[in-house]
């Protein structure tokens, strides 16, 4: 049977509000990428989402940030690495202590776009994961996109795990349409559940400009806080369900 991760960031609370509807997210989802207090959570929030997580039998991944939650960690910041790999180890020991069993890491927002291409600010998230992974006693994956991050989580001994995104634009070059373009967001479940068995069944995704770009992903990603995220997630796991494909966490 084909198998497929189904991730969603949640836990995103914003001075006590949630950003997401976490109850119905977490009962179709497989993995859940937890705030830790960069760019949005707090010690409540992710205790909750840890309890939401056993209570369906979600995996959970730390899903840490720039510190900058005025900005909901979609500004890229200039860190120096030593200053990046600090803040990114609080947020995964804020995780922990929230009672969190971690088993993958996922960079947010403008980091996590970042480092695809910034060497210095992958190696610096890298450090930050391979140090609490020998902490833990067990390497801890990095769910990402690719480019230098792969090759900083792989030559620190962790393995990389590509995803791809359900309900965001692709560009030509794999990188993801930015926020305030046109083709950004996508929003129509029907069309969202289509790419989710395209890419769990053939491995591929059509950009923005209709040119196809291979993925094979490991993970397919859902934003919470997207307009219709509830919706569209349904209809991923329907149709998932319904083509035979099993979701279910690959850590």
């Amino acid at each position: 049977m084909v198998a497929i991760d189904l991730n969603a960031d949640l836990g995103e609370t914003v001075e006590g509000v949630p950003t997401a509807d976490d109850e119905a997210m977490f009962a179709v989802i497989s993995s859940a990428s937890i705030a830790c207090g960069g760019h949005a959570g707090d010690a409540a929030s992710m205790r909750a989402a840890v309890e939401r997580a056993a209570l369906r039998g979600v995996a959970v991944g730390a899903h840490p940030s720039y510190p900058d939650p005025a900005n909901f960690g979609r500004r890229a910041m200039d860190l120096d690495s030593a200053e990046l790999t600090a803040t990114i180890a609080r947020q995964l020991a804020a995780l922990s202590a929230a009672g969190a069993d971690i088993r993958y890491v996922k960079p947010h927002g403008a980091l996590y776009n970042r480092i695809v291409r910034d060497v210095a600010q992958a190696e610096a998230v890298a450090d930050a994961v391979a140090a609490f992974s020998d902490r833990l006693g067990r390497a801890l994956p990095v769910l990402g996109l690719g480019g230098a991050v792969s090759q900083a989580a792989t030559s620190r001994g962790l393995s990389f795990v590509t995803e791809a995104f359900l309900d965001r634009g692709y560009r030509a070059d794999g990188s993801l349409v930015p926020r305030d373009e046109p083709g950004a967001l996508l929003e129509d479940p029907g069309a969202v559940a289509e790419r989710a068995l395209r890419l769990a069944g053939e491995g591929f995704v059509m950009t923005t400009d209709g040119r196809r770009i291979d993925i094979a992903p490991a993970s397919l990603c859902l934003h919470g806080d997207s307009a219709g995220s509830v919706a569209m997630a349904r209809a991923v796991r329907s149709a998932l369900d319904a083509d035979g494909i099993e979701v279910r966490a690959p850590w």
